[in-house]
């Protein structure tokens, strides 16, 4: 068995034989002797190392291998050329271009990309000049006619914007012209570059000062008629600006103020037992709110502040009250963050527990949506009844609302394996530790009744004990047995997690009657009846 080594080549990882790699430095080395004489030849050097690695790594993948062989390496050597394929004539200097001759350039396989380095927009159209051998400037104006005649050629570019490649390295822009991506090609290519370089920068210091004093002319001249609009009209302008500002900021203000007042029960609007409230604790609560009010306020209040300023004319706003502000508006940022992360520990770990409820057999059930919610003393006080008025059940309503809490129950209908119904109850909480994510789950409270059968579920739980909102979750799996026909009220749908009421559905109108789903338990589990 050969011995192996690990080689960085082209910034990629690549196991090599140890005779494989001999031949492989060897070829480097004169690779590096022959291009590596300036700093800008090194360039070349990295791009063939660059492009020797992507050989390597589409013959692994070919060939679906891990380790490249000494064939491997003659294969890739070979197809890269010869350092002494360049001749002795090389070694002296030669221009790349002559008036009366130009090198023929050694074609290679084309392929996509796009050519950012000559790009109006993205390098598309420039690109496929190269790929399709047409001039770049006919693709762009068939761009420009396309774009304007209905927007289809706006939705084509943006296509294959997204679908063609960027050509990143030196080995795709010369894939991408067609040039053969070997040694000599890559000298060709950086020759041409350095050749186009030099002449750009000729033809820039042609043109640069007469540039640069017209550019010094247009931006005095811009200076001056800012300086008069901004005297006349645009102080008018500012002013009105500034006093809309100062309108809307305050309004804001106070919007604010009149919030944190009723979240802190100042006018008993119990907005503690609303969502997302319930994330924090009572006791911390009002900080909370107090912290983010800070937070809120205060850049509220600096630009009332600076509005004015600039509206009115008045003098600039004391350093010390600027800084007295920013100090409390950092102390406030600080407190939120504290809060919020105090609370996001709180969802760390989960815990769950299960609950059966044998049900009375029948041939068919009705499954139905509870509304009514039975208070207890603790909930008439929590939500300010009085218990000789308004004891016992109130219906609620089931719109959902950005304060009521996240969707917290699913219904499961399966087949019984035991030929028995049944209901299911899982009970789940996150938490800080697995005893507190435990005991929130045992703090659950969820309602369901069987009369007969008629079975009533609950829309959602209940948090006892003013627990917090920790992510609590009843999933509710009712077995029954095959062949047993279901009833199901089309409230309940927004609820089933396996099925959809309305593949049940059917064309006859029943507005103003009470409608149920039928459905049928089977062996694959709950079907239409129809």
């Amino acid at each position: 068995m050969k011995k192996t080594l690990n080689i960085n080549i082209g910034n990629s990882i690549i196991h090599i034989e140890e005779d494989a790699y001999e031949i492989l430095t060897q070829y480097l080395i004169a690779v590096k002797q022959h291009f590596g004489k300036s700093a800008d030849d090194f360039e070349i050097v990295k791009d063939i190392e660059n492009r020797i690695a992507e050989m390597f790594a589409d013959i692994l993948q070919a060939q679906h291998k891990q380790v490249i062989q000494k064939e491997d390496v003659e294969v890739v050597t070979g197809l890269m050329g010869s350092v002494s394929d360049f001749g002795d004539a090389e070694e002296e200097e030669q221009p790349v271009f002559t008036a009366d001759k130009e090198e023929r350039p050694v074609f290679g396989e084309r392929r996509i990309y796009r050519d950012t380095e000559d790009a109006m927009i993205s390098g598309v159209c420039s690109g496929l000049s190269y790929y399709l051998k047409i001039d770049v400037s006919i693709l762009r104006v068939i761009a420009v006619i396309t774009a304007l005649m209905g927007g289809s050629g706006i939705l084509a570019y943006l296509i294959l914007w997204i679908t063609i490649p960027k050509a990143h390295s030196r080995s795709e822009r010369m894939a991408m012209k067609g040039e053969a991506v070997n040694l000599k090609g890559f000298k060709r290519n950086f020759d041409q570059e350095m050749a186009q370089l030099k002449d750009n920068l000729q033809h820039a210091n042609a043109h640069i000062q007469p540039m640069v004093k017209r550019s010094g002319t247009f931006i005095t001249e811009f200076i001056e008629v800012m300086d008069i609009f901004l005297k006349g009209t645009g102080k008018k302008l500012l002013q009105i600006i500034a006093i809309l500002i100062m309108i809307f900021s305050s309004i804001a203000f106070l919007a604010t103020i009149g919030a944190l007042a009723a979240s802190m029960g100042f006018w008993n609007t119990g907005l503690n037992s609303f969502f997302p409230f319930t994330l924090v604790d009572a006791a911390e609560i009002n900080n909370l709110l107090l912290a983010v009010f800070v937070v809120i306020a205060i850049p509220l209040l600096a630009l009332i502040l600076f509005a004015v300023r600039v509206a009115f004319n008045t003098v600039s706003i004391p350093k010390a009250l600027s800084f007295g502000m920013l100090i409390i508006w950092l102390a406030g940022l600080s407190f939120t963050i504290f809060y919020v992360a105090r609370t996001t520990t709180e969802f760390k770990d989960t815990a769950a527990f299960t609950r059966n409820y044998e049900l009375k057999s029948y041939p068919e059930f009705t499954l139905k949506m509870d509304t009514r919610m039975f208070f207890s003393k603790e909930d008439s006080l929590r939500y300010h009844l009085d218990t000789t008025e308004k004891a016992g059940a109130v219906v609620r309503s089931l719109e959902e609302s950005p304060f009521t809490l996240p969707k917290n129950v699913s219904l499961t209908i399966e087949r019984s394996e035991s030929g028995k119904p049944e209901l299911i109850r899982n009970y789940s909480s996150k938490g800080r530790s697995f005893e507190q994510a435990l005991n929130l789950a045992k703090q659950i409270r969820y309602d369901f009744t069987q009369q007969d059968s008629l079975l009533q579920f609950s829309p959602e739980l209940q948090l006892m004990q003013k627990a917090n909102w920790r992510d609590q979750q009843v999933e509710l799996i009712l077995r029954l047995p095959e062949g047993t026909r279901v009833k199901i009220d089309p409230e309940m749908d927004r609820y089933l997690r396996n099925y959809s009421l309305w593949e049940c559905r059917d064309d006859e109108d029943h507005s103003g009657t009470e409608y149920y789903y039928k459905g049928i338990i089977t062996a694959e589990g709950l079907r239409c009846q129809n």
